[in-house]
């Protein structure tokens, strides 16, 4: 009897110590059940085009045409357009940090999950090609597209965009038969200050004068 309360004693003074040391390690107490690991975080839903479809056909189809290829020259075609740029601009419309009063209201409507469904259904459409039509600013607009302004630090538009305007996914976006109007207005927007959601484009824009901007965009108009 001696015996067996000695080991009992033992073993009621040792348990804190066992206790204490699995703490230490991790684990859990003795006569405890080690806790549940902490559930993976949940994954979005791959993008919907369906539903981005019916999304844009309710949304955007007036102001950016049928697929993403507007018809208003003021307006973006958004067609092969890559998706991470469109939720990009779409995020920071909602967020304010690029000022339209007509695209804040309509971006503030819209979920996380309907901006990448609209940018997977216009990105899946091909756009429409533009052309040129300042024949006398065109071969200037080439040589700042495709060589910068050197003397100036005007980097070339093609480092980024790439020689045929296809631009670069995820980083930089497509620019290949956009509307004139619509590329000068925002170069002029980046270099006034209108637009301040790129810092890279502010700076280029920035060292651009008004004949340059028309160049620029007449000759990206007309890139396949």
């Amino acid at each position: 009897m001696k015996l067996l309360a000695s080991l009992l004693t033992a073993a009621f003074l040792a348990a804190p110590a066992l206790d204490s040391l699995a703490q230490q390690q991790g684990g859990a107490p003795a006569g405890e059940k080690p806790a549940a690991a902490p559930a993976a975080a949940a994954q979005p839903a791959k993008p919907d085009a369906a539903q981005g479809e019916a999304k844009f056909g309710a949304v955007c189809v007036a102001c950016h045409g049928a697929g993403g290829n507007s018809g208003i020259t003021a307006n973006p075609k958004l067609a092969q357009q890559h998706p991470e740029y469109i939720v990009k601009q779409l995020q920071d419309y909602k967020a304010g940090k690029r000022q339209n009063p007509i695209m804040q209201g309509f971006a503030s409507q819209l979920t996380e999950a309907d901006m990448r469904n609209i940018a997977a259904y216009v990105s899946s459409n091909k756009a429409k090609e533009g052309f040129a039509r300042d024949k006398d600013l065109v071969t200037l607009g080439e040589r700042i597209y495709r060589g910068g302004i050197a003397d100036r630090q005007i980097a070339a538009c093609a480092s980024c965009h790439s020689p045929n305007g296809a631009g670069i996914p995820a980083q930089y976006p497509r620019l290949a038969g956009q509307h004139a109007d619509y590329t000068s207005a925002q170069l002029a927007a980046f270099r006034d200050g209108g637009r301040k959601n790129s810092v890279q484009m502010t700076q280029i824009a920035a060292k651009l004068n008004d004949r340059e901007i028309r160049a620029v965009a007449d000759y990206i108009s007309g890139l396949r």
